[in-house]
Protein backbone atom coordinates (compact mmCIF):
# COMPACT_ATOMS: atom_id res chain seq x y z
CA UNK A 1 0.00 0.00 0.00
CA UNK A 2 1.77 3.11 -1.07
CA UNK A 3 0.62 6.74 -0.21
CA UNK A 4 1.82 10.55 -0.84
CA UNK A 5 3.05 12.31 1.55
CA UNK A 6 0.50 15.13 0.23
CA UNK A 7 -2.13 12.86 2.13
CA UNK A 8 -0.65 12.20 5.20
CA UNK A 9 -0.82 16.26 6.61
CA UNK A 10 -5.09 15.45 6.14
CA UNK A 11 -5.00 12.36 8.29
CA UNK A 12 -7.38 13.74 11.11
CA UNK A 13 -9.58 14.62 8.17
CA UNK A 14 -9.62 11.38 6.53
CA UNK A 15 -10.42 10.06 10.38
CA UNK A 16 -13.25 12.06 10.57
CA UNK A 17 -14.57 11.01 6.90
CA UNK A 18 -14.15 7.73 7.85
CA UNK A 19 -15.91 8.31 10.98
CA UNK A 20 -18.55 9.69 9.44
CA UNK A 21 -19.35 6.87 7.82
CA UNK A 22 -19.46 4.15 10.42
CA UNK A 23 -21.62 6.46 12.26
CA UNK A 24 -24.33 6.35 9.26
CA UNK A 25 -23.86 2.76 9.30
CA UNK A 26 -24.74 2.38 12.91
CA UNK A 27 -27.28 4.75 13.25
CA UNK A 28 -29.24 3.37 10.25
CA UNK A 29 -28.39 0.00 11.77
CA UNK A 30 -30.26 1.17 15.51
CA UNK A 31 -32.81 3.54 14.58
CA UNK A 32 -34.86 1.14 12.50
CA UNK A 33 -35.96 -0.80 15.79
CA UNK A 34 -37.47 2.90 17.43
CA UNK A 35 -38.69 3.95 14.01
CA UNK A 36 -40.64 0.09 12.79
CA UNK A 37 -44.03 0.37 14.31
CA UNK A 38 -44.59 3.86 12.86
CA UNK A 39 -43.45 2.57 9.45
CA UNK A 40 -45.57 -0.12 9.93
CA UNK A 41 -48.73 1.94 10.60
CA UNK A 42 -48.20 3.97 7.38
CA UNK A 43 -47.25 1.54 4.75
CA UNK A 44 -48.92 -1.69 6.45
CA UNK A 45 -47.46 -5.19 6.40
CA UNK A 46 -47.41 -7.96 9.06
CA UNK A 47 -44.90 -8.25 11.56
CA UNK A 48 -42.69 -10.18 9.55
CA UNK A 49 -42.35 -6.77 7.86
CA UNK A 50 -40.86 -5.28 11.12
CA UNK A 51 -38.23 -8.24 11.10
CA UNK A 52 -37.28 -7.93 7.45
CA UNK A 53 -36.47 -4.46 8.33
CA UNK A 54 -34.01 -5.34 10.48
CA UNK A 55 -32.65 -8.61 9.79
CA UNK A 56 -32.58 -7.50 5.66
CA UNK A 57 -30.31 -5.24 6.10
CA UNK A 58 -28.05 -6.83 9.08
CA UNK A 59 -28.28 -9.84 6.66
CA UNK A 60 -27.32 -8.46 3.36
CA UNK A 61 -24.29 -6.22 5.45
CA UNK A 62 -23.30 -9.57 6.54
CA UNK A 63 -23.03 -11.98 3.37
CA UNK A 64 -21.37 -9.07 1.52
CA UNK A 65 -18.71 -8.16 4.16
CA UNK A 66 -15.84 -10.01 3.52
CA UNK A 67 -16.74 -9.45 0.38
CA UNK A 68 -16.20 -5.42 0.30
CA UNK A 69 -13.05 -6.11 1.97
CA UNK A 70 -12.06 -8.28 -0.85
CA UNK A 71 -12.62 -5.44 -3.39
CA UNK A 72 -10.82 -2.63 -1.68
CA UNK A 73 -8.19 -4.67 -1.89
CA UNK A 74 -8.59 -5.49 -5.68
CA UNK A 75 -9.41 -1.93 -6.83
CA UNK A 76 -8.41 0.29 -3.99
CA UNK A 77 -9.93 1.07 -0.96
CA UNK A 78 -10.41 4.94 -1.47
CA UNK A 79 -12.65 4.18 -4.73
CA UNK A 80 -14.79 1.33 -3.00
CA UNK A 81 -15.15 3.73 -0.34
CA UNK A 82 -16.89 6.24 -2.81
CA UNK A 83 -18.80 3.73 -4.29
CA UNK A 84 -19.97 2.35 -1.28
CA UNK A 85 -21.24 5.51 0.61
CA UNK A 86 -22.87 6.59 -3.26
CA UNK A 87 -24.43 3.53 -3.02
CA UNK A 88 -25.67 3.55 0.54
CA UNK A 89 -26.26 7.55 0.27
CA UNK A 90 -28.34 6.63 -2.59
CA UNK A 91 -30.42 3.74 -1.00
CA UNK A 92 -31.20 5.83 1.98
CA UNK A 93 -33.03 8.29 -0.73
CA UNK A 94 -34.92 5.18 -2.48
CA UNK A 95 -35.41 4.07 1.52
CA UNK A 96 -37.33 7.41 2.16
CA UNK A 97 -39.93 7.37 -0.85
CA UNK A 98 -40.41 3.67 -0.53
CA UNK A 99 -44.02 3.37 -1.73
CA UNK A 100 -44.56 0.20 0.47
CA UNK A 101 -43.55 -2.87 3.01
CA UNK A 102 -42.00 -5.04 -0.18
CA UNK A 103 -39.92 -1.75 -1.63
CA UNK A 104 -38.94 -0.49 1.50
CA UNK A 105 -37.39 -4.21 2.29
CA UNK A 106 -35.86 -4.54 -0.89
CA UNK A 107 -33.85 -1.40 -0.67
CA UNK A 108 -33.02 -2.01 2.92
CA UNK A 109 -31.51 -5.18 1.78
CA UNK A 110 -29.38 -3.09 -0.96
CA UNK A 111 -28.35 -0.33 1.47
CA UNK A 112 -27.01 -3.37 3.53
CA UNK A 113 -24.92 -4.63 0.75
CA UNK A 114 -24.09 -0.55 0.20
CA UNK A 115 -22.80 -0.53 3.59
CA UNK A 116 -20.48 -4.04 3.25
CA UNK A 117 -19.10 -2.14 0.84
CA UNK A 118 -18.13 0.48 2.56
CA UNK A 119 -17.28 -0.25 5.85
CA UNK A 120 -14.47 -2.36 5.18
CA UNK A 121 -12.66 0.33 3.86
CA UNK A 122 -12.21 2.51 6.86
CA UNK A 123 -9.21 0.78 8.98
CA UNK A 124 -7.23 0.26 5.69
CA UNK A 125 -7.89 3.78 4.76
CA UNK A 126 -6.97 4.90 8.25
CA UNK A 127 -3.61 3.04 8.49
CA UNK A 128 -2.58 4.45 5.08
CA UNK A 129 -2.83 8.15 6.42
CA UNK A 130 -1.54 8.05 9.82
CA UNK A 131 1.70 7.79 10.72
CA UNK A 132 2.73 4.59 12.85
CA UNK A 133 3.12 6.54 16.17
CA UNK A 134 -0.29 8.66 15.58
CA UNK A 135 -2.00 5.20 14.53
CA UNK A 136 -3.19 4.58 18.41
CA UNK A 137 -5.25 7.85 18.66
CA UNK A 138 -6.58 7.28 15.53
CA UNK A 139 -8.01 3.82 16.42
CA UNK A 140 -8.88 4.93 19.84
CA UNK A 141 -11.22 7.39 18.49
CA UNK A 142 -13.50 4.72 17.12
CA UNK A 143 -14.53 3.81 21.02
CA UNK A 144 -16.06 6.85 22.44
CA UNK A 145 -17.85 8.02 18.96
CA UNK A 146 -19.10 4.48 18.52
CA UNK A 147 -20.57 4.57 21.61
CA UNK A 148 -22.12 8.09 21.75
CA UNK A 149 -24.07 7.30 18.61
CA UNK A 150 -25.45 4.36 19.90
CA UNK A 151 -26.77 6.58 23.04
CA UNK A 152 -27.91 8.57 20.41
CA UNK A 153 -29.36 6.61 17.62
CA UNK A 154 -32.55 5.47 19.20
CA UNK A 155 -32.79 9.11 20.53
CA UNK A 156 -32.74 10.87 17.45
CA UNK A 157 -34.74 8.03 16.21
CA UNK A 158 -37.89 8.96 18.25
CA UNK A 159 -36.91 12.87 17.41
CA UNK A 160 -36.96 12.61 14.09
CA UNK A 161 -40.45 10.35 13.67
CA UNK A 162 -42.05 12.24 16.43
CA UNK A 163 -40.72 15.67 14.75
CA UNK A 164 -42.67 15.05 11.75
CA UNK A 165 -40.56 17.49 9.92
CA UNK A 166 -41.93 18.99 6.77
CA UNK A 167 -44.27 16.16 7.08
CA UNK A 168 -41.76 13.60 6.31
CA UNK A 169 -42.74 11.37 9.62
CA UNK A 170 -40.38 8.34 9.76
CA UNK A 171 -39.08 9.20 5.87
CA UNK A 172 -36.50 11.44 8.02
CA UNK A 173 -34.94 8.52 9.61
CA UNK A 174 -33.27 7.83 6.06
CA UNK A 175 -33.60 11.45 4.68
CA UNK A 176 -30.90 12.65 7.49
CA UNK A 177 -28.14 10.17 5.20
CA UNK A 178 -28.69 12.31 2.51
CA UNK A 179 -26.25 15.28 3.75
CA UNK A 180 -24.49 12.93 6.08
CA UNK A 181 -23.64 11.15 3.21
CA UNK A 182 -22.61 13.65 0.55
CA UNK A 183 -20.60 15.37 3.23
CA UNK A 184 -18.68 12.03 3.24
CA UNK A 185 -18.74 11.96 -0.68
CA UNK A 186 -17.03 15.08 -1.18
CA UNK A 187 -14.84 14.85 2.04
CA UNK A 188 -13.49 11.31 1.00
CA UNK A 189 -13.14 12.29 -2.90
CA UNK A 190 -10.66 15.49 -1.47
CA UNK A 191 -8.71 13.71 1.07
CA UNK A 192 -8.97 10.10 1.20
CA UNK A 193 -5.61 8.18 0.55
CA UNK A 194 -4.97 6.22 -3.41
CA UNK A 195 -3.89 3.12 -2.66
CA UNK A 196 -2.38 0.21 -4.97
CA UNK A 197 -4.31 -2.89 -4.94
CA UNK A 198 -2.84 -6.33 -3.35
CA UNK A 199 -5.94 -8.75 -3.03
CA UNK A 200 -5.73 -11.96 -5.66
CA UNK A 201 -9.15 -12.65 -7.09
CA UNK A 202 -12.80 -12.98 -5.29
CA UNK A 203 -14.49 -15.63 -3.66
CA UNK A 204 -18.05 -15.21 -5.61
CA UNK A 205 -19.09 -18.69 -5.70
CA UNK A 206 -18.35 -19.09 -1.85
CA UNK A 207 -20.44 -15.73 -1.32
CA UNK A 208 -23.15 -16.94 -3.19
CA UNK A 209 -23.57 -20.29 -0.99
CA UNK A 210 -23.29 -18.59 2.09
CA UNK A 211 -25.92 -16.37 1.31
CA UNK A 212 -27.97 -19.20 -0.26
CA UNK A 213 -27.52 -21.42 2.91
CA UNK A 214 -28.82 -18.29 4.88
CA UNK A 215 -31.36 -16.90 3.07
CA UNK A 216 -32.71 -21.12 3.28
CA UNK A 217 -32.43 -20.31 7.34
CA UNK A 218 -33.90 -17.45 7.76
CA UNK A 219 -36.83 -16.45 5.31
CA UNK A 220 -38.61 -19.08 6.79
CA UNK A 221 -37.84 -18.35 10.23
CA UNK A 222 -39.41 -14.90 9.87
CA UNK A 223 -42.33 -15.85 6.90
CA UNK A 224 -43.11 -19.20 8.51
CA UNK A 225 -45.73 -17.93 11.22
CA UNK A 226 -48.08 -15.79 9.25
CA UNK A 227 -47.85 -18.33 6.37
CA UNK A 228 -49.33 -21.06 8.90
CA UNK A 229 -46.11 -22.49 9.20
CA UNK A 230 -46.12 -24.76 5.64
CA UNK A 231 -44.25 -27.61 4.65
CA UNK A 232 -41.56 -26.45 2.68
CA UNK A 233 -40.52 -23.79 5.33
CA UNK A 234 -39.47 -26.76 7.18
CA UNK A 235 -38.04 -28.29 4.67
CA UNK A 236 -35.72 -24.75 3.82
CA UNK A 237 -34.88 -24.89 7.40
CA UNK A 238 -33.50 -28.15 7.14
CA UNK A 239 -32.00 -27.51 3.71
CA UNK A 240 -29.79 -25.18 5.02
CA UNK A 241 -27.62 -27.10 7.18
CA UNK A 242 -26.65 -29.23 3.71
CA UNK A 243 -25.60 -26.70 2.35
CA UNK A 244 -23.72 -25.09 5.01
CA UNK A 245 -21.90 -27.89 4.59
CA UNK A 246 -21.61 -27.31 0.83
CA UNK A 247 -19.96 -24.04 1.71
CA UNK A 248 -17.25 -25.28 3.42
CA UNK A 249 -16.49 -27.79 1.16
CA UNK A 250 -16.02 -25.56 -1.48
CA UNK A 251 -14.37 -23.25 0.71
CA UNK A 252 -11.33 -26.20 1.22
CA UNK A 253 -11.42 -27.34 -2.46
CA UNK A 254 -10.87 -23.74 -3.39
CA UNK A 255 -7.73 -23.52 -0.84
CA UNK A 256 -6.23 -26.49 -2.25
CA UNK A 257 -6.51 -25.06 -6.14
CA UNK A 258 -4.39 -21.97 -4.65
CA UNK A 259 -7.18 -19.42 -5.13
CA UNK A 260 -8.42 -17.10 -1.81
CA UNK A 261 -11.11 -18.76 0.19
CA UNK A 262 -13.69 -16.27 1.52
CA UNK A 263 -13.29 -18.42 5.12
CA UNK A 264 -9.99 -19.69 5.91
CA UNK A 265 -10.47 -23.81 6.16
CA UNK A 266 -7.68 -24.14 8.77
CA UNK A 267 -10.02 -21.70 11.06
CA UNK A 268 -12.63 -24.57 11.01
CA UNK A 269 -9.94 -26.75 12.88
CA UNK A 270 -9.77 -25.12 15.77
CA UNK A 271 -11.84 -25.59 18.58
CA UNK A 272 -11.68 -22.55 20.43
CA UNK A 273 -12.40 -20.38 17.50
CA UNK A 274 -15.56 -22.54 16.68
CA UNK A 275 -16.42 -21.47 19.80
CA UNK A 276 -16.13 -17.77 19.69
CA UNK A 277 -17.96 -18.09 16.47
CA UNK A 278 -20.94 -19.80 18.44
CA UNK A 279 -20.52 -17.76 21.46
CA UNK A 280 -20.89 -14.44 19.19
CA UNK A 281 -23.53 -15.87 16.95
CA UNK A 282 -25.69 -16.51 20.06
CA UNK A 283 -24.86 -13.40 21.94
CA UNK A 284 -25.60 -11.41 19.33
CA UNK A 285 -28.58 -12.99 18.06
CA UNK A 286 -30.02 -12.58 22.00
CA UNK A 287 -29.11 -8.71 21.53
CA UNK A 288 -30.21 -7.87 18.46
CA UNK A 289 -33.41 -9.57 18.88
CA UNK A 290 -34.18 -8.56 22.30
CA UNK A 291 -33.47 -4.70 20.79
CA UNK A 292 -36.35 -4.80 18.19
CA UNK A 293 -38.60 -6.96 20.74
CA UNK A 294 -38.22 -3.91 23.88
CA UNK A 295 -38.88 -1.38 21.37
CA UNK A 296 -41.93 -2.66 19.56
CA UNK A 297 -43.11 -3.69 23.07
CA UNK A 298 -42.96 -0.31 24.09
CA UNK A 299 -44.62 1.29 21.36
CA UNK A 300 -47.27 -1.25 20.85
CA UNK A 301 -47.64 -2.50 24.09
CA UNK A 302 -47.51 0.79 26.34
CA UNK A 303 -48.48 3.18 24.16
CA UNK A 304 -45.25 5.31 24.42
CA UNK A 305 -44.12 7.44 21.37
CA UNK A 306 -41.25 6.42 19.25
CA UNK A 307 -39.64 9.80 21.54
CA UNK A 308 -40.42 7.99 24.80
CA UNK A 309 -39.30 4.88 23.72
CA UNK A 310 -36.10 5.92 22.30
CA UNK A 311 -35.21 7.62 25.56
CA UNK A 312 -36.49 5.08 27.89
CA UNK A 313 -34.11 2.88 25.74
CA UNK A 314 -31.01 5.37 26.73
CA UNK A 315 -30.37 3.71 29.78
CA UNK A 316 -29.37 0.32 27.78
CA UNK A 317 -27.25 2.38 25.34
CA UNK A 318 -25.25 4.57 28.13
CA UNK A 319 -24.56 1.46 30.02
CA UNK A 320 -23.43 -0.64 27.29
CA UNK A 321 -20.40 2.71 26.74
CA UNK A 322 -19.73 2.45 30.25
CA UNK A 323 -19.47 -0.79 30.45
CA UNK A 324 -16.78 -1.00 27.71
CA UNK A 325 -14.98 1.55 29.07
CA UNK A 326 -14.63 -0.55 31.55
CA UNK A 327 -14.31 -3.47 29.73
CA UNK A 328 -11.07 -2.48 28.73
CA UNK A 329 -9.66 -1.53 32.02
CA UNK A 330 -10.93 -4.91 33.83
CA UNK A 331 -9.66 -7.53 31.15
CA UNK A 332 -5.86 -6.64 31.83
CA UNK A 333 -7.10 -7.54 35.53
CA UNK A 334 -9.45 -10.34 35.30
CA UNK A 335 -8.76 -11.90 31.63
CA UNK A 336 -10.49 -11.60 28.91
CA UNK A 337 -12.63 -14.98 29.62
CA UNK A 338 -13.62 -14.33 32.91
CA UNK A 339 -14.71 -10.42 31.90
CA UNK A 340 -17.06 -12.22 29.16
CA UNK A 341 -18.37 -15.08 31.28
CA UNK A 342 -18.83 -12.20 33.88
CA UNK A 343 -19.96 -9.37 31.48
CA UNK A 344 -22.49 -12.58 29.94
CA UNK A 345 -23.89 -12.87 34.27
CA UNK A 346 -24.51 -9.25 34.54
CA UNK A 347 -26.34 -9.04 31.52
CA UNK A 348 -28.46 -11.93 32.61
CA UNK A 349 -29.07 -10.22 35.47
CA UNK A 350 -30.21 -7.49 33.33
CA UNK A 351 -32.66 -9.49 31.81
CA UNK A 352 -33.82 -10.73 35.24
CA UNK A 353 -34.60 -7.55 36.22
CA UNK A 354 -36.82 -6.84 33.15
CA UNK A 355 -38.71 -9.95 34.66
CA UNK A 356 -39.04 -9.16 38.07
CA UNK A 357 -40.18 -5.27 37.56
CA UNK A 358 -42.50 -7.13 34.65
CA UNK A 359 -44.13 -9.44 37.69
CA UNK A 360 -43.88 -7.02 40.52
CA UNK A 361 -45.60 -3.96 38.60
CA UNK A 362 -49.44 -4.10 39.23
CA UNK A 363 -50.37 -0.75 37.01
CA UNK A 364 -48.47 0.69 34.01
CA UNK A 365 -44.87 0.24 33.64
CA UNK A 366 -43.39 3.42 33.45
CA UNK A 367 -40.02 4.34 31.86
CA UNK A 368 -38.22 4.86 35.59
CA UNK A 369 -39.37 1.40 36.48
CA UNK A 370 -37.52 0.17 33.49
CA UNK A 371 -33.99 2.45 33.97
CA UNK A 372 -32.49 0.07 36.58
CA UNK A 373 -32.22 -2.98 34.91
CA UNK A 374 -31.98 -1.97 31.61
CA UNK A 375 -28.95 0.01 32.75
CA UNK A 376 -27.58 -2.98 34.31
CA UNK A 377 -28.50 -5.32 31.02
CA UNK A 378 -26.31 -2.13 29.25
CA UNK A 379 -23.27 -2.78 31.72
CA UNK A 380 -23.22 -6.26 31.45
CA UNK A 381 -23.72 -5.86 27.46
CA UNK A 382 -20.53 -3.59 27.25
CA UNK A 383 -18.72 -5.39 29.42
CA UNK A 384 -18.93 -9.04 27.65
CA UNK A 385 -17.98 -7.19 24.51
CA UNK A 386 -14.75 -5.17 24.94
CA UNK A 387 -12.81 -8.29 25.02
CA UNK A 388 -14.60 -10.38 22.53
CA UNK A 389 -12.61 -9.68 19.49
CA UNK A 390 -9.12 -10.00 21.05
CA UNK A 391 -10.11 -13.02 22.83
CA UNK A 392 -10.83 -15.21 19.93
CA UNK A 393 -8.22 -14.00 17.81
CA UNK A 394 -5.98 -15.04 20.47
CA UNK A 395 -7.07 -18.65 19.06
CA UNK A 396 -5.71 -18.06 15.46
CA UNK A 397 -2.14 -17.64 13.86
CA UNK A 398 -0.98 -14.55 12.25
CA UNK A 399 -1.87 -15.20 8.71
CA UNK A 400 -4.99 -16.28 9.79
CA UNK A 401 -6.20 -12.95 11.61
CA UNK A 402 -7.27 -10.64 8.67
CA UNK A 403 -9.85 -13.73 7.37
CA UNK A 404 -11.09 -14.97 11.25
CA UNK A 405 -11.36 -10.95 11.36
CA UNK A 406 -13.67 -10.55 9.07
CA UNK A 407 -15.51 -13.71 9.80
CA UNK A 408 -16.20 -12.70 13.53
CA UNK A 409 -17.55 -9.33 11.97
CA UNK A 410 -19.67 -11.23 9.63
CA UNK A 411 -20.96 -13.50 12.37
CA UNK A 412 -21.95 -10.69 14.78
CA UNK A 413 -24.22 -9.47 11.72
CA UNK A 414 -25.40 -12.90 11.10
CA UNK A 415 -26.27 -13.31 14.45
CA UNK A 416 -28.14 -10.16 14.89
CA UNK A 417 -30.75 -11.34 11.64
CA UNK A 418 -30.92 -14.63 13.44
CA UNK A 419 -32.20 -13.38 16.32
CA UNK A 420 -34.48 -11.10 15.00
CA UNK A 421 -35.68 -13.81 13.05
CA UNK A 422 -36.09 -16.10 16.25
CA UNK A 423 -37.38 -13.49 19.07
CA UNK A 424 -39.79 -11.61 16.55
CA UNK A 425 -41.23 -14.96 15.66
CA UNK A 426 -41.82 -15.88 19.07
CA UNK A 427 -43.00 -12.47 20.37
CA UNK A 428 -45.45 -11.98 17.53
CA UNK A 429 -46.24 -15.89 18.06
CA UNK A 430 -47.35 -14.88 21.22
CA UNK A 431 -48.58 -11.37 20.82
CA UNK A 432 -52.16 -12.18 21.90
CA UNK A 433 -51.28 -13.00 25.59
CA UNK A 434 -50.02 -10.81 28.64
CA UNK A 435 -47.20 -13.19 29.28
CA UNK A 436 -45.46 -12.33 25.49
CA UNK A 437 -42.09 -10.33 26.36
CA UNK A 438 -42.20 -11.99 29.10
CA UNK A 439 -41.77 -15.73 27.77
CA UNK A 440 -39.18 -13.99 24.82
CA UNK A 441 -37.30 -12.76 28.16
CA UNK A 442 -37.02 -16.79 29.38
CA UNK A 443 -35.97 -17.26 26.09
CA UNK A 444 -33.16 -14.64 26.31
CA UNK A 445 -31.87 -16.05 29.52
CA UNK A 446 -31.83 -19.46 27.69
CA UNK A 447 -29.40 -17.69 25.28
CA UNK A 448 -27.01 -16.11 27.75
CA UNK A 449 -26.85 -19.10 29.76
CA UNK A 450 -25.75 -21.27 26.67
CA UNK A 451 -23.24 -18.12 25.23
CA UNK A 452 -21.91 -17.91 29.26
CA UNK A 453 -21.56 -21.54 29.00
CA UNK A 454 -19.29 -22.05 25.75
CA UNK A 455 -17.08 -18.73 26.76
CA UNK A 456 -15.37 -21.00 29.07
CA UNK A 457 -13.81 -22.83 25.81
CA UNK A 458 -12.68 -19.26 25.00
CA UNK A 459 -8.41 -18.43 25.25
CA UNK A 460 -8.03 -16.97 28.74
CA UNK A 461 -6.16 -14.03 27.50
CA UNK A 462 -5.97 -11.91 24.35
CA UNK A 463 -2.16 -12.99 24.22
CA UNK A 464 -2.41 -16.22 25.14
CA UNK A 465 -0.83 -18.66 22.43
CA UNK A 466 -3.24 -21.33 21.24
CA UNK A 467 -1.05 -24.18 21.25
CA UNK A 468 -4.15 -26.77 21.23
CA UNK A 469 -5.62 -25.34 17.67
CA UNK A 470 -1.60 -25.45 16.42
CA UNK A 471 -1.37 -28.61 16.83
CA UNK A 472 -4.55 -29.60 15.44
CA UNK A 473 -3.50 -27.42 12.57
CA UNK A 474 -0.32 -29.52 12.07
CA UNK A 475 -2.06 -33.23 12.61
CA UNK A 476 -4.64 -32.50 10.21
Amino acid sequence: MFVTDEHRSKHWIVLAVVLAAEVMDLLDATIIAIAGPSIRADLGGGTAFLQWLAAGYTLAFAVGLVTGGRLGDLFGRRRMFLAGAAGFTLMSLLCAVAPGPAALVVCRVLQGLAGAVLIPQGLGLIKAAFPPEQLGAAFGAFGPVMGLSAVCGPILAGVLVDADLFGTGWRMIFLINLPVGLATLVGAALVLPRTRSTGNGLDLPGTALLGAALVLLVYPLVQGRELGWPWWAWASMAASLPMFWVFQRYERSRQRAGRTPLVEPSLLAKRRFNAGLLVGLIFFAGLMGLTLILSVWMQTGLGFSPLRAGLTQSPWAFGTALGAVGGHVLSARLGGRRLIVGGTAVLGLGVAGLLVTLAATDGPVTSVRLLPALLVLGLGMGASMAPYFDIVLAAVDEHEVGSASGTLTAVQQIGGAIGVAILGTAFFSWSGTESALTRVLWLELGLLALAGGLSFLLPRRAREEATEEKELVTVG
